[in-house]
């Protein structure tokens, strides 16, 4: 989500893994959020809770709200008062929404763009958000935006079920920054990388590893090209301290994207040990 009001993440989206995801907007009833996931849980379909809100809402038609069931039923209402431009497009397990919008296109372009890209949710979302943006967005502008996507135990450890849970408080580009704070949470926290990024920690790669290491000061062995236990050792040092825990492999492969931040890392260090000035 996106919007020119403040903190827009702590407002709009509740989700709980296996249950399903809820969407309050404009004049938003926070409480729905909550609610609307008890009544999914009990049983009922999202249209089934979706029509208890709004009969024990006075105020329904100042609302609107989308709800996915874990069954991918959707369900939304755009009441009758919301301020212009509103309206919502529900697709195959999915709703595009939205409320002072420049017009119909801003959903529309979402809901084409989420269909044809390809990735997983995260990525397809993002995208679609960023779409509707290019298609005129909120037409007061921007503030804040965030993202909020849940799988059972995908929490830091597995402890809870937030997989991606992201916000943007305050920002003059927040779909831009919030893309690019993903980004780093998926580099640090999550395991969603191609397979072919996989390389093995051998040869010109295991000189380069060492070598890198051993200008980060982790790893104080020779140059030697093999991925030996020092080696290893000093490789896990890094990722721990890099809060990379999700990317350190038990087998002799290094993600390629570690790798680069690990050279990138030894160059930015070389260049404040040798060029930058004190303040």
């Amino acid at each position: 989500m996106q919007s020119k009001f403040i903190a827009v993440g702590a407002v709009v989206p509740w989700a709980k893994a296996g249950v399903g995801a809820v969407a309050t907007q404009a004049s938003a009833n926070v409480s729905y959020g909550l609610r609307a996931l008890e009544m999914l849980q009990s049983g009922l379909t999202s249209t089934q809770t979706l029509e208890r809100l709004l009969r024990e809402d006075r105020e329904a038609q100042v609302r609107q709200v989308a709800i996915v069931d874990s069954k991918g039923n959707v369900a939304v209402h755009t009441g009758k008062k919301c301020m212009n431009w509103a309206g919502h497009l529900i697709g195959d397990c999915f709703s595009c929404q939205g409320n002072i919008l420049e017009g119909k296109e801003v959903i529309d372009s979402m809901a084409q763009t989420y269909g044809a890209v390809k990735g997983d949710l995260v990525d397809r979302l993002l995208s679609a958000l960023a779409a509707g943006q290019k298609a005129g967005g909120d037409r007061r502008g921007q503030q804040s935006a965030a993202i909020l996507v849940v799988r059972e135990r995908g929490g830091y450890e597995g402890f809870t079920d937030r997989y991606v849970d992201l916000r943007v408080d305050v920002s003059p580009h927040p779909i831009d920054e919030l893309r690019r704070i993903t980004n780093l949470y998926s580099m640090t926290m999550l395991s969603r990388e191609d397979p072919s990024n996989l390389v093995p920690i051998a040869g010109a790669v295991a000189v380069s590893v060492q070598k890198t290491l051993k200008a980060l000061e982790f790893y104080t062995g020779p140059v030697t090209g093999t991925y030996d236990e020092a080696t290893r050792k000093a490789l896990h040092e890094f990722v721990n301290v890099n809060n990379f825990e999700n990317k350190m492999r038990k087998d002799a492969f290094i993600w390629t994207s570690i790798l680069k931040h690990m050279q990138q890392s030894a160059k930015i260090r070389k260049h404040d040990g040798l060029g930058r000035k004190s303040k």
